[in-house]
């Protein structure tokens, strides 16, 4: 999923050029690059999908030259995850009824790739053959309030796979005192966003918990891989309602497992997140960019990678990036107010 548009990471990321476009981590290759390098060798190339607002279609096909063009689909406007994953799951299921999927973002940031390709081959053996939608939740490290929570029942282990539990809730992202209480007991787990299921069980289970949904991408099978797709999708997206697959499908459904997981996950929907995720120096400070020199300073992220020569002193938890021209310098503390720069 590469639709997302923000600008949390301004002045490297606009409305023109999300954060999943960019090379966030400087090393040379963007978030979706990235993510589709992570199933380089789980899935071929022929076997990887995008689905991305019309508008960033260019820009995918620039930053995924080996994608096959019909594998990028694009969306006419925003309507949330649900739609998304209905249009590609009814795209895919026209080309291979008994496909498995795994389903996830691409702005996110995986440390452990060999790990995440480990978990993500084992529930995807566990969805083949059965009736269920696994999630990965990612084993909390502190009191997030950024992030949705997972409650697992871990009394009881699936009889298949014993790493994999039933789901007993999913939460909203809670206030700082609810995520100290959930960090405190082994059954909470970040939601990832990250999703496994074979097609059957997807399709299945829009017809019963998203009928009108359903309804609109089954009309499209006749469409799907002709030239008349793109024009059908425009005139039919529209009207799906706007809402994520967690409301339209996750917490309704009964067959729900969860496989905690621990590869160095993050969202990186923060420059907070960001610096946290980054290698730092003794004194915390993260320098992302071909030369930079900092000092005196402690627990600063710098992101300069169109300068020649950057110097930085007597800074203490700042955030120090540019961008084609445009240099942000703000508190991390008070990076919530960045969007209101970028406007």
């Amino acid at each position: 999923m590469a639709g997302g548009v923000g600008s949390r990471f301004w002045p490297m990321s606009t409305q023109d050029r999300p954060k999943q476009f960019i090379d966030v981590l400087g090393t040379g290759k963007t978030l979706l690059q990235l993510t589709v390098e992570r199933f380089g060798n789980m899935v071929p190339a022929e076997n990887l999908w995008v689905v991305t607002n019309e508008r960033y279609a260019d820009i995918v096909r620039e930053q995924l030259p080996d994608m096959p063009a019909e594998n990028i689909l694009c969306e006419p406007c925003r309507r949330n995850t649900a739609p998304c994953i209905a249009y590609v799951s009814w795209r895919i299921k026209s080309k291979d009824p008994k496909a498995n999927i795994v389903v996830t973002p691409s702005d996110h940031v995986v440390t452990n790739v060999q790990e995440f390709q480990r978990v993500i081959s084992e529930c995807m053996t566990f969805t083949q053959d059965c009736d269920a939608i696994v999630t990965l939740g990612m084993k909390p490290s502190r009191p997030e309030t950024g992030y949705g929570y997972i409650q697992a029942d871990l009394s009881s282990p699936s009889l298949r796979n014993k790493q994999i539990f039933r789901v007993d809730s999913f939460r909203e992202k809670p206030d700082l005192q609810t995520a100290e209480q959930y960090i405190k007991k082994n059954n909470y787990f970040w939601n990832a966003g990250i999703f496994i299921w074979n097609i059957s069980t997807i399709v299945n289970a829009f017809r019963v918990y998203q009928p009108k949904l359903a309804k609109i991408f089954e009309a499209l099978l006749p469409v799907y891989g002709t030239t008349q797709e793109q024009e059908a999708i425009n005139e039919q997206f529209p009207k799906c309602e706007n809402i994520s697959v967690d409301y339209a499908i996750m917490e309704k459904a009964e067959e729900i497992f969860v496989c905690p997981a621990d590869f160095g996950w993050s969202d990186l929907g923060t420059w907070g997140s960001l610096l946290s995720q980054s290698r730092r120096d003794l004194y915390g400070n993260a320098l992302i960019g071909p030369s930079i020199s900092i000092y005196d300073s402690h627990n600063c992220i710098v992101h300069t990678t169109q300068e020649k020569k950057v110097v930085i002193q007597g800074l203490d938890g700042y955030i120090v990036a540019e961008n084609d021209d445009t240099l942000l310098i703000c508190k991390l503390s008070e990076e919530q107010r960045i969007k209101q720069f970028s406007e």
